[in-house]
């Protein structure tokens, strides 16, 4: 985040913390992949949060998930959910994977929406594609966004591409994202500083909280 980012055209993005991709017996699960290490952030998402809502930051969550009757989620999406041993709407521990109003498209305990702040539901990875999120941020007159979540590679890197496209000035919260693979993740961090920033830049969640904290002091003072 950039000095004296100002605090009123900031939001926090919280990408799909939810318990088809962070707790066993969901999507994630099933695909085969590790839902502990999707667990990892969630101290330092914890964090964030607090320190969001001390200075009143626009607070977002997104949930990936389709419609009851499999309506918006496109054939090659379901097939490749299929090939991955996860397939969208089949029956899991939690109910229907990736569906939403089941147990397990909801938000994990650790990192529920406060009262009032922003719920997207999306059905793809991007959190611009069929929803209203650029709405949201054009009427809030948001110009920054916090970007922090799961996955790294797919989620956050979609959504965070979207947002550059959009002009939007984006932050990556480098350790409170998580990759399906630990091998991507450190690439895909990479790829976001690229010349010289080319989709924002990457920081821990220790710098953006200081940074939140001396923007507040330096707007007061």
């Amino acid at each position: 985040m950039a000095p004296r980012c100002p605090l009123e055209a900031t939001a926090l993005i919280v990408i799909d913390m939810q318990r088809d991709f962070c707790a066993p017996g969901g999507y994630a699960a099933q695909a085969g992949l590790d839902t502990a290490r999707l667990a990892q952030p969630i101290a330092h998402i914890q964090a964030l949060l607090k320190a969001a809502r001390a200075v009143r930051l626009l607070v977002i969550h997104t949930r990936e998930g389709h419609r009851v009757d499999l309506s918006d989620c496109p054939p090659e999406k379901l097939q490749r959910s299929i090939r991955a041993g996860a397939a969208i709407g089949s029956k899991g521990p939690m109910g229907r994977l990736l569906i939403r109003g089941e147990h397990g498209h909801d938000f994990i305990d650790q990192l529920r929406p406060a009262l009032g702040e922003v719920v997207i539901d999306k059905p793809g990875y991007g959190a611009f594609h069929q929803t209203d999120l650029a709405q949201v941020l054009a009427n809030r007159g948001i110009t920054h966004l916090i970007v922090c979540g799961v996955t790294t590679e797919v989620c956050v890197h979609s959504t965070l591409r979207e947002a550059v496209d959009r002009g939007l000035s984006c932050t990556t919260v480098g350790d409170a994202c998580a990759a399906s693979d630990p091998a991507l993740q450190a690439p895909a961090l990479a790829m976001i500083g690229v010349e010289g920033g080319l989709f924002g830049q990457v920081q821990d969640t220790q710098a953006v909280i200081a940074r939140l904290t001396m923007t507040t002091k330096e707007s007061t003072a």
